[in-house]
């Protein structure tokens, strides 16, 4: 087989999404050729799946620098790109439509939609053989055939491959039978889906802030649909972390997020269910699943046994590794993460998972040119910033170009709350301003790991889209939160 000079090959990244494109635009900056490959009919397929939501972080730590000085540049897009106000909250929807879309743009031909990648190897060699392997090219394998590359930036996120429902890690019996009855993790209840909720019975199963997303939009739902019911069930001893408890609680106030759901419990507005173990979902037709299993109610233990009508799993996500079964690859054994960074973002030692400025070095695998960025980079664990996938992947592109000493200077510039301080937009006033006293108290919830604040700014969020539940912003694009 004849081998191509690596160095005449484009770098291939996967995943058109925030840190996909930001890559992208770093490496064209440094006079690298990018080539990205998205599965999806657009650029940000994933974010756009949750475009109700509004994120918490700002448009100041939403967009890439390499991809505002692209996007300001003479010419990049028809009619010039608007930059959004900084100090707004943008909506999934908003992320989408005013960055990402133009961006692909600007990147133009550079960005192939609707292309799957299957697998990744190197280029005539497996991965038992090591004679010469540095030398040959990447070898990229979509549904439209195979693509060589110079380098892999693996920016795929795991939106695509949720944790499943059943317990130790493995599916329920029969999950995968009651697919059709699974509505994901942040489903639109007000406003897309609203008629698989709509006067039916839900079961919302996870305690991140995606569960807590979905159920306060039900609860909403509830008052306007009568019939509509919410069970909630969560796989812990008591739903207080996401409610904030006090001296119990690392973030002792997860803000008016966690006091609505917890009033909307005790008021029975949402039946709980905790140390709840999901065995077997059977669907009953085509209207609704029975699920079965164990669980506390009511401070009894027993036996669960449950019919419902759509199931919202927010059970958190994982990295899919089987495409990357050919690549040397150097993860923790707990968390699926390069091994450099794992320790600084495991759930079991982090309650919010903010990781020091981390780059190249931290990313690099056995097998060179290799990268894990993004999303992705997290393996299992629950929480990520868009700002430290931007910086993991100009480190990267630096890297790539051979400039050593600008890979090694990684930096981080943090949101003002903190990683953790996910309730931010519910302190907000009416007029979708938070007031620097709101900001300034949610500083000090942060816990010591999150980021350090700085002084207290008026942020604005702008009115929340229709369906959108005021005022909440997910975990998904930048802290996603595990069951």
């Amino acid at each position: 087989m004849t081998e191509t000079p690596r160095e005449e090959l484009p770098v291939v990244v996967i995943g058109a999404g925030p840190t996909g494109l930001a890559a992208a635009a770093h490496l064209l900056e440094r006079g690298l050729e990018p080539l990205v490959l998205e599965a999806g009919d657009g650029p940000g397929a994933a974010v756009a799946d949750w475009g109700h939501i509004r994120l918490f972080s700002p448009w100041r730590y939403d967009i890439d620098q390499a991809a505002r000085r692209l996007l300001t540049s003479p010419g990049s897009t028809p009619g010039g790109w608007v930059e959004p106000d900084p100090h707004t909250l943008p909506t999934g929807a908003d992320l989408v439509e005013r960055y990402l879309a133009p961006l692909a743009q600007a990147l133009g031909d550079r960005v192939r939609f609707r292309t799957r990648v299957r697998a990744v190897a190197r280029q005539g060699a497996d991965r038992t053989r090591s004679l010469g392997r540095e030398r040959r090219p990447w070898l990229v394998r979509t549904d439209g055939g195979d693509v060589l590359a110079r380098a892999v930036v693996d920016a795929s996120g795991t939106y695509g491959t949720p944790n499943p429902l059943g317990t130790s890690g493995l599916p329920a019996a029969g999950e995968a039978d009651a697919a059709a009855f699974l509505a994901g993790a942040l489903p639109d209840v007000l406003g897309r889906d609203r008629h698989r909720f709509a006067g039916r019975h839900a079961l919302v199963v996870g305690m991140g802030h995606s569960a807590a997303n979905t159920l306060l939009g039900l609860v909403e739902l509830a008052e306007q649909e009568p019939g509509t019911r919410i069970t909630w069930a969560v796989r812990g001893a008591s739903p207080r972390r996401l409610y904030g408890g006090g001296s119990d609680d690392q973030l002792p106030a997860r803000g008016l997020l966690g006091t609505r759901l917890r009033d909307a419990v005790e008021g029975g507005r949402v039946t709980l269910v905790t140390r709840a173990v999901i065995d077997a979902l059977s669907p009953l037709g085509a209207d609704a699943v029975r699920v079965v299993g164990s669980g506390r109610r009511d401070g009894v233990d027993g036996p669960l046994d449950l019919e419902v009508d759509t199931i919202s799993a927010a059970t958190g996500f994982r990295p899919d590794l089987d495409m990357l079964r050919e690549v040397r690859l150097d993860l923790d054994p707990v968390v699926e993460a390069p091994s450099r960074i794992a320790p600084l973002i495991d759930p079991n030692q982090h309650s919010c998972g903010t990781v020091p400025p981390h780059g190249e070095a931290q990313l690099a695998h056995p097998d060179d040119g290799f990268y894990l960025v993004g999303m992705k980079s997290y393996g299992r664990a629950p929480t990520f910033l868009l700002a430290t996938g931007y910086e993991q992947v100009r480190s990267v592109a630096a890297a790539l170009a051979g400039d050593r000493a600008a890979a090694d200077a990684v930096r981080l510039d943090l949101p003002e709350t903190g990683v953790c301080s996910s309730d931010l937009a519910m302190r907000a006033d009416d007029d979708g301003t938070v007031p620097p006293e709101a900001l300034a108290a949610a500083l000090t919830e942060v816990d010591s790991c999150c980021a350090g604040p700085s002084a207290p700014q008026p942020i604005t969020i702008g009115a929340p889209p229709e369906g959108a539940v005021r005022g909440f912003a997910t975990g998904v694009a930048h802290g996603r939160s595990a069951d």
